[in-house]
């Protein structure tokens, strides 16, 4: 069922769509260095298949969980012998799937073959390339974020495996209903591509086989472990754990921290996402919380395990015992959409830098006023583009923090007079 042209391909229209870059850099066949982002089972080792069907040059590929510096630099000096061969069209690909497990010493490996253009470089991988992706090689290599696949998408591959799989077609399926199969599936492929295989197994020779919700959610009580191999439960427990802290109760949120420990989890991942949480469900009701995540990550970093577990769970109580606001994350989203909305509006000109006496001649930085030559360090003035006016996109939620900063706020921009 793994798509081979762009014609199969599912999701990511905002990549693959018509006026996608991967669409363009595909079709055209220049294919420039990247990585790809994005959870389980959405279409990046895909992608990159599709790639070596497209494009006319020497595609080679790695897993980072079994390959190491030797197998690195031997696949490398193929590529550079096949950029010197004069029947070379183009650079050679490279493809490593699950880049983020790549050490740095593997990763400084790398950097030669792509800042030289020996090799044209793909990732692949689960984990945010900021953290995982040392800055060199990511400075090489636009990211490329990919999306979990949404219900359309979902219904597209569900049509397009009942039309296509002969063992579906042999047995005659039925769809009834979908809820259960795309809610236990969560975006991901494979995921769904699983569940069907399950249905299909559990189902008598000769029968049809049955799609509905009551169905999909017995089947998979009955097989807990048939639909993680797209390493569901990682996402499920994650899920878990953030939203204990979201809902402010540290026995849950602990709960799932053990087991997450005790699954094996990465404890750097686990850090990372308290200082997401920190951020984004605490925010400016107690903006100490992000500086103890921050506090955790470095900790568990320096400490290693299982000591780490200490400050991860000091953190994770801190976090679900804190305020929450989400009024940080609310008004970037606003001002997210504003810019989509309004395009790169001019700065206006009493806000612009004037290094040279030609921008001081157009009007740079006239009429500025500078805040700390004013009562209390304030002074009214325009700071968003003209065509704007001011726009309100922080909006305090209901905390002593934020209601005093909500208060100043008011006082310093309520009209005169008033």
């Amino acid at each position: 069922m793994r798509p081979r042209s762009l014609q199969d391909y599912i999701g990511q229209t905002h990549l693959v769509g018509p006026d996608g870059v991967m669409r363009r850099m595909i079709e055209s066949g220049k294919v420039a260095s990247f990585i790809l982002w994005g959870p389980p089972g959405v279409g990046k080792t895909t992608l990159a298949r599709i790639i070596a069907n497209t494009v006319n040059v020497p595609f080679y590929t790695l897993s980072a969980v079994n390959s190491g510096v030797k197998e690195v630099r031997d696949v490398i000096d193929r590529c550079t012998r096949d950029a010197a061969s004069m029947f070379t069209q183009g650079r050679p690909i490279l493809f490593i799937d699950e880049i983020h497990r790549f050490n740095k010493a593997q990763q400084d490996s790398l950097l030669g073959a792509v800042e030289s253009g020996m090799v044209t470089l793909i990732g692949a991988t689960t984990e945010n390339p900021s953290f995982e992706v040392i800055r060199p090689l990511l400075s090489r290599a636009q990211v490329y974020t990919l999306r979990p696949l949404e219900q359309p998408e979902l219904q597209s591959l569900l049509d397009s495996a009942l039309a296509k799989d002969e063992v579906l077609r042999s047995h005659g399926v039925e769809v009834k209903e979908t809820t259960a199969l795309f809610r236990f599936a969560g975006g991901d492929a494979r995921k769904l591509l699983n569940i069907l295989d399950l249905l299909e197994q559990s189902t008598p020779q000769g029968e049809k086989m049955v799609i509905d919700d009551a169905t999909v959610t017995g089947r998979l009580q009955e097989n807990p472990a048939a639909y993680d191999k797209g390493g569901e439960m990682h996402y499920d427990i994650i899920s878990a754990f953030i939203k204990s802290i979201r809902g402010s109760d540290p026995d849950a949120a602990v709960y799932w921290l053990a087991r997450m420990i005790a699954g094996g989890e990465d404890p750097v991942f686990i850090a990372r996402r308290l200082m997401i949480s920190a951020a984004e469900d605490i925010g400016l009701a107690n903006p100490n919380a992000l500086l103890l995540a921050n506090a955790t990550f470095e900790a568990v970093h320096k400490i290693g395990w299982p000591e780490g577990r200490i400050p991860l769970a000091e953190c994770t109580v801190y976090l679900a015992t804190s305020p929450k606001s989400n009024s940080a994350y609310m008004a970037i989203g606003k001002a997210l959409d504003l810019v989509n909305e309004t395009g790169n509006l001019p700065v206006p000109l009493h806000l612009r830098n004037a290094p040279t006496s030609l921008m001081k001649d157009m009007g740079y930085g006239h009429d500025y006023k500078y805040a700390h030559d004013y009562p209390g360090n304030f002074v009214v003035q325009q700071f968003m583009p003209d065509e704007l006016g001011h726009r309100e996109l922080w909006t305090p939620c209901d905390n002593p923090a934020e209601m005093r900063a909500a208060a100043l706020q008011n006082q310093r921009w309520r009209p005169a007079g008033e």
